[in-house]
């Protein structure tokens, strides 16, 4: 993924009352019994960049997307692909074509029935280089995606096609042994033609979004909150044991914290100065995280053109100060960009097989900086700006880092925040020189990590471009031998990292306070959570 993404706080509130009580007698009591309505409220942090699938492409968006919306499949409690709007597959024999069965009498929240052409619509809006969608590439491996999206192929040739209005045939360029956990992702999920072509601005407002998930919405307050209640036209509501969910909008930890503490919350961040204590509470939780934190170096802009020069960057800074001073969350530092817990296509961990790929350095980066400042012809190292999205974990972060780099290379650097989707618009467009960045797998293959980094790819967003690279991504797309394309794609990893428009600082995890009221939701390695079969108390 490709995307800011970012791991979200829950809270939980039990907000309908008992007869003859009062509101303010209820609230707060974290826990539900018999006779009351299920309600669970959880923190986005941040506004939803869209509910629109193909532009909802991060964290904030996805969280509530994927219980607004279905695709063909669904993760289910054990991560794996399994049967949604679609009953069943067929696969061909070369594994290159798909057809899907749509059951009977799966409708929209408006009631529409959904249709295979549904499918087919949103699939080729996802590609349309008109969209402008950052998950695009995702689709690359439909025959004919890639040449639409990039301006060299029509609509018609992209190989998605309703049959009829229960049958979606799906022909790839490629066998792709993740196809079924792709589909599953909300860039996959189908859209109302009718709807969409009636109002271009359809998902930025309740009144007019429509979804087929588990949950519809109800209410949406920008930039404050957004509440969904069960729906009823769901096929199969009999499994949804929620009657509403409210997500908050609270960025900084502390206060999320603070709610949990209260009795109001019942799930919550472990911000960094309590965490001693509190890892070692049986309150705590800790899951996997398919994904990392890092930052991006610009090679459009002065100094960074320089490969030294980014090299000495990314030796001076000190991974394992900053899990274990900074975010004390007993996260990884990483030394690479693929995610423990990734497998290879052999069922083996590709992080231990390829191992550590950066090594902090601190006289190493001292030698490369000053050959870069030679190389260059600079007397001086130029002005350099670190611009990270206004959250207090991107400050601390940003105000750590800026540290090292005084101590280890007598470097000046300046800090500059911003808003978080205006941040992340600009960094698409590559203004900054320096800044923050987050990847959670869109699909736990490691291709996806790597992928992101081809020359014109949307997640890029360093400028940087490397033909061999973008070989041994292609050819490892394509490659059917599994051990030739285990050895690309660490090929590809060890020249990404020795190139380095990119700083890995750590990987992520899930750590989280929970109340024994709330059970069932699951949080999916690839960066969502799933509330299909949450419940609280009584639930």
């Amino acid at each position: 993924m490709r995307k800011t993404g970012w791991i979200l706080s829950m809270c939980f509130i039990a907000v309908m009352l008992l007869a003859g009580c009062t509101a303010n007698e209820q609230a707060g009591k974290g826990s539900s019994s018999k006779g009351e309505e299920k309600v669970l409220t959880l923190n986005n942090e941040n506004e939803p960049t869209s509910f629109d699938p193909p532009i909802g492409f991060n964290n904030v968006s996805w969280q509530g997307l994927n219980n607004l919306m279905e695709g063909l499949t669904r993760l289910n409690e054990k991560h794996e692909p399994s049967a949604a709007m679609a009953e069943k597959w067929d696969i061909s024999k070369d594994g290159k074509t798909y057809t899907f069965h749509l059951r009977d009498g799966i409708k929209w929240s408006n009631g529409d029935p959904v249709k295979a052409s549904d499918f087919e619509y949103a699939w080729k809006r996802l590609l349309d280089p008109k969209t402008g969608s950052s998950a695009a590439f995702l689709a690359y491996m439909i025959e004919g995606g890639e040449a639409f999206n990039s301006g060299k192929g029509k609509k018609e040739d992209v190989k998605v096609k309703a049959v009829n209005d229960q049958t979606l045939e799906v022909k790839l360029a490629y066998p792709q042994k993740s196809f079924l956990n792709m589909t599953a992702n909300p860039a996959f999920f189908p859209v109302n033609e009718k709807v969409v072509e009636k109002d271009p601005n359809w998902a930025k407002d309740v009144k007019t979004f429509v979804g087929n998930g588990p949950f519809k919405l109800t209410e949406w307050k920008h930039d404050e909150s957004f509440t969904m209640e069960k729906s009823d036209t769901y096929w199969d509501k009999q499994t949804v044991k929620l009657d509403q969910v409210k997500w908050l909008m609270i960025s900084d930890r502390n206060t999320d914290y603070q709610m949990y503490q209260s009795g109001d919350l019942d799930t919550a961040f472990v911000p960094a100065e309590q965490s001693e204590d509190l890892l070692k509470s049986k309150d705590v939780q800790i899951e996997d995280q398919a994904g990392l934190f890092f930052y991006r170096l610009n090679v459009n802009m002065e100094p960074f053109q320089n490969k030294n020069i980014r090299k000495a960057f990314q030796m001076a800074i000190n991974p394992q100060d900053i899990v274990e001073y900074v975010t004390k969350n007993e996260e990884k530092p990483a030394r690479a960009f693929v995610s423990p817990g990734i497998l290879d296509s052999k069922g083996e961990d590709f992080r231990e097989a390829g191992g550590d790929l950066v090594k902090h350095d601190t006289s190493e980066a001292v030698k490369l900086l000053e050959k870069g400042l030679k190389e260059e012809n600079y007397s001086k190292l130029p002005p350099v700006t670190l611009t990270y999205s206004t959250k207090p974990e991107n400050k601390k972060k940003a105000e750590a880092i800026q540290q090292q780099l005084k101590e280890a290379l007598g470097v000046d650097v300046k800090l500059a925040n911003m808003e978080a989707n205006v941040f992340a618009e600009d960094q698409k467009a590559l203004k900054f020189q320096f800044s923050q960045s987050s990847f959670l797998a869109d699909y736990a293959d490691p291709i996806n990590f790597l992928e992101s980094f081809q020359t014109g790819n949307a997640m890029n967003r360093t400028g940087w471009s490397n033909d061999t690279y973008d070989q041994l991504i292609k050819k490892a797309s394509q490659e059917a031998d599994e051990q030739k394309r285990n050895r690309m794609l660490h090929d590809a990893e060890a020249l990404l990292m020795e190139e380095a428009p990119i700083i890995p600082i750590h990987f992520y995890n899930q750590v989280y306070l929970q109340k024994e009221g709330v059970k069932g939701i699951v949080r999916h390695p690839v960066g969502y959570i799933d509330l299909k079969w949450a419940q609280v108390d009584g639930g």
